[in-house]
Formats: C-alpha cells, structure tokens, sequence
C-alpha cells in the first residue's frame, strides 16, 4: 500500500468535498494550517486497529494543538465493510473512556460506504460522510467547542449538509469522489 497516495487522495477528499461544499466549516482553518495528522495502518483486523487507534489517541492527547490539532486515522486494509466498520465504532468508544480520554478527545467516523440509519444506501444524504477509505477522525473537544460558540448554527451543519448533498444529486457527488481518489 502507498501511504502517501493514501494521504493524498484524502488530501483532495478535504478540499475538494468537505472545505469545497462548506461540509464542516471548521475544517478549512485547521487544512489550510496544516495541523491535521494524517495516519494511515496497516492493520487489517479489528484488533490491530485498536492498537494504532490508542497511539494515536495517545500522540494527539499528548501534542500541543499548536501542532496538532487533529488527526485522521485512515485504515484502508480494515473494516471495509459498513456494518462491521459502525460496529466496531462502539469499541473504539470505550476505548476513548478507557484511555481517560473521554471530554478529551471524541471520534466522527467516515466510510466509502456510510450509511445513516432508516437511509437507503444509495440516499445522497450518506454522501456527507463518505469518504475515499475508512477513517477515524480525532477531534480536540476543546477545539470543537472554540469554534462552536454558536450551538444553533451547530445543529444546523447536518440539515445544511443534508441539502447540499440533494441539490447537487448523486452524479456531481459521485465524480467528485472519482475526483479526489485520481480519476478512478
């Protein structure tokens, strides 16, 4: 596996999918600031995924947001299943509170095939967390609650997305996709 085409391809994911169509409005800042790690495993099982998992819940706890703010645990070889991949999330929960990392640290999960619970799979409203390859996203609760004064606006972000996805249609989504994963 190419790491580093991992990455990029994630990379074009970000900017082209979740800053280009304001999916997460808090994303562009950290990008562009470059304080996003980007870790891609080789594991290829629940359990050795738990592992990478809990370093890298360790590395980012123990880093300064000045430097990291965020990280991004992608494990192309894991979980590539959608129903596995959401079961496995509850695991990866308790280990967040079993670190001590609970009101710390606090997950957002993404998969190519995402589905929201009561949606079709095909429903473009699945598409806001679609990703090229499974991930675990990190997330600083602090910086989460910095840029989140407005917990109005907050709640707002999933119905926003939920439109945006419907006004563009599954075709334009889909090539976007195509077009962060190179053409493929």
């Amino acid at each position: 596996m190419d790491k580093q085409a991992v990455i990029d391809c994630t990379r074009r994911w970000i900017a082209s999918v979740v800053i280009g169509l304001d999916l997460c409005p808090f994303a562009g800042r950290v990008f562009q600031a470059e304080k996003v790690r980007y870790a891609v495993t080789d594991a290829a099982e629940e359990g050795a995924l738990l592992t990478d998992l809990a370093s890298e819940l360790q590395a980012l706890a123990s880093r300064p947001a000045s430097e990291v703010e965020t990280t991004l645990l992608i494990h192309p070889r894991a979980l590539g299943d959608f129903l596995g991949y959401n079961d496995f999330l509850g695991a990866a929960e308790r280990l967040v509170g079993g670190l001590g990392l609970r009101g710390t640290i606090q997950l957002a999960s993404f998969h190519p095939g995402y589905q929201f619970a009561g949606a079709e799979p095909g429903a473009v409203e699945n598409y806001t967390n679609r990703s090229p390859y499974p991930m675990l996203h990190l997330l600083r609760e602090e910086s989460v609650s910095a840029v989140a004064a407005d917990r109005g606006a907050l709640r707002e972000i999933p119905r926003r997305n939920v439109e945006t996805m419907r006004r563009l249609g599954r075709g334009k989504i889909l090539e976007m996709l195509r077009a962060a994963r190179g053409g493929q």
